[in-house]
């Protein structure tokens, strides 16, 4: 066919176009995905909820995936996320305890929790409940104390992280019942509900979620929640209130940028963050999971994080405890 035809400069017209599109799909599709850090191994609460938020978080951001950064009781992801570019592509969710407790805790804290980032959304709150395991015979919080007064070496209880709220709910268990508890740090959930079914460790104290599944296959026994209300996982398990212990300890999950976040970048992850805790499947699931799902704006999230770090400040320091 001669070059000079009609069909032939047809065709390198679209050739030529289809060419000219091509920059533009190849831009289109380099576009960074987000990514939420967890500091916490995959299978733990936080990764769960983090994976949960990503999917639903999707639609309205692009490709959102988790990235877990296990270890320092979460310290590895919050750092990261710290020093990250803050232009809405790594993201931070995290239990309240280290941007609320963890400056009382350390003595050298790597981060600010009011300086070093930007609030997006608080997701959700939720209590913590005591687990025992096949270590301990205790099926409840007066079985529990009776049994570390006659067996210290075996009143141990594991959780995700030394400084961690499980850690010094433990310290203030102590406190309130004038009973000693050996605490061993693990590095997230997941290991800590290894070591408790295996009975290396007596107790766990961490999120509902961590155990409640086990608790229903019979491995390990929830004893009582450390909210004011009975946890809708575990109906049956009474609060610590109700065991007469006078306790009674809430947390919540953030999401975070970094600091200096552009306030319309901000603006549209909060906004999906929000949409996505509205959605009745995810929020069926976050019931079902013992969360109280909240999906804030980002100014409510920082109130929430003044006003508890206030409150943990006398609490962490009656205890002594300081960490380097």
């Amino acid at each position: 066919m001669h070059m000079n035809s009609p069909l032939s400069r047809w065709t390198r017209r679209a050739l030529l176009s289809a060419l000219t599109c091509l920059p533009l799909a190849g831009i289109a599709q380099s576009a960074p995905p987000t990514k939420i850090l967890v500091g916490f191994p995959p299978g733990g609460s936080a990764d769960v909820l983090a994976r949960l938020m990503a999917e639903a978080m999707s639609p309205a951001l692009g490709t959102v995936l988790v990235e877990n950064k296990p270890g320092a009781a979460g310290r590895l992801a919050i750092n990261a996320v710290k020093a990250a570019k803050p232009d809405g592509h790594t993201l931070l969710l995290v239990p309240s305890g280290p941007m609320v407790m963890f400056p009382h805790v350390y003595k050298k804290l790597e981060f600010d929790p009011a300086k070093d980032f930007t609030p997006v959304s608080l997701i959700a709150r939720f209590q913590f409940g005591i687990a025992a395991g096949p270590a301990s015979s205790a099926k409840n919080m007066a079985e529990m104390v009776a049994l570390a007064k006659t067996r210290p070496d075996a009143a141990t209880y594991g959780t995700a992280g030394q400084g961690t709220a499980p850690h010094f709910l433990g310290v203030m268990l102590e406190q309130t019942t004038g009973v000693p508890f050996l605490h061993v740090p693990f590095q997230g959930g997941a290991p800590a509900n290894t070591a408790l079914v295996g009975g290396h460790v007596g107790y766990k104290i961490d999120v509902v979620s961590e155990t409640a599944e086990l608790h229903r296959a019979g491995k390990v026994r929830v004893i009582a929640v450390t909210g004011p209300e009975r946890d809708p996982q575990v109906p049956e398990v009474p609060t610590l209130k109700e065991q007469g212990v006078d306790m009674a300890i809430t947390a919540w999950f953030g999401l975070y940028g970094p600091a200096g976040l552009p306030a319309d970048v901000a603006a549209k992850i909060e906004k999906a963050a929000a949409a996505a805790v509205r959605q009745p499947g995810l929020r069926d699931k976050l019931v079902k999971l013992g969360y109280q799902p909240v999906g804030s704006t980002g100014a409510e999230l920082a109130a929430a994080q003044r006003v508890d770090l206030a409150s943990w400040r006398k609490p962490i320091q009656s205890t002594g405890i300081s960490l380097e």
